[in-house]
């Protein structure tokens, strides 16, 4: 008897060992931008396919920062919604399956990201914002995209007030009324790009190639803590 539960024990170790999903490089799962080696980042305006009106704006407002913060020059949308503008490039949808090399000219970008809003919708019952989102990297020089991940954002608005029941209901519907859509979009990106490869503005450019890579489809809880 004894065995056979080793044997059984010794079956059950080497089936999850075969099963179990290794975590990717940053080499590997960021494989194009590494090759690229991109210093200039140009944000087209969002995709918005929600029924928020206003996401837009949230996600492009707060774009910059978390690639500012790993050492890309971001160009700023002040200067780059002026210039698209007056190209009519402003629908960033007609661009997203045409040549970007005419936004390295005119730009020197050297990425293009598109971002796809597909959801925004909010439960204040629930105290929830829920987000799914699209980012594809686009380069100027080869037109191909280097690289796509594709998020489903739960945003958690609840409040705990001391109080329990009732109290912490209302609480959180009203907290998930008034909360500051920035803030959720905030959350969305520098959670998106905690794990891009450092860019050259960086003390870690070249370097982090081989540490871990978050999925490239995820779904993941935030709340305002998360910046």
């Amino acid at each position: 008897m004894k065995k056979i539960l080793f044997l059984l024990v010794i079956v059950a170790l080497v089936v999850s060992s075969c099963t179990t999903t290794k975590t990717p490089l940053r080499s590997e799962a960021y494989k194009g931008i590494y090759a690229e080696k991109p210093i200039t980042i140009l944000l087209m305006p969002p995709i918005n396919k929600s029924t928020n009106v206003e996401a837009k704006e949230y996600f492009h407002s707060t774009l910059n920062i978390p690639l500012n913060n790993a050492g890309y020059y971001v160009i700023p949308q002040i200067l780059s919604m002026e210039v698209l503008k007056k190209e009519s490039a402003y629908d960033a949808e007609n661009f997203l399956n045409s040549p970007v090399n005419k936004f390295g000219e005119i730009f020197g970008a050297d990425l293009v990201l598109f971002t796809i809003i597909n959801k925004w919708d909010k439960s204040g019952l629930a105290a929830k914002v829920y987000v799914g989102v699209e980012y594809i990297f686009k380069s100027t020089k080869t037109n191909e995209i280097v690289y796509t991940r594709k998020g489903t954002v739960t945003y958690d608005a609840s409040i705990n007030t001391g109080m329990g029941g009732l109290a912490n209901l209302a609480a959180s519907a009203i907290n998930t009324a008034v909360t500051n859509y920035v803030d959720v979009a905030r959350a969305c990106n520098a959670y998106t790009f905690k794990d891009i490869p450092a860019g050259k503005y960086s003390p870690l450019f070249g370097t982090d190639g081989a540490l871990p890579s978050g999925k490239s489809d995820f779904k993941v809880t935030l709340n305002s803590k998360y910046r």
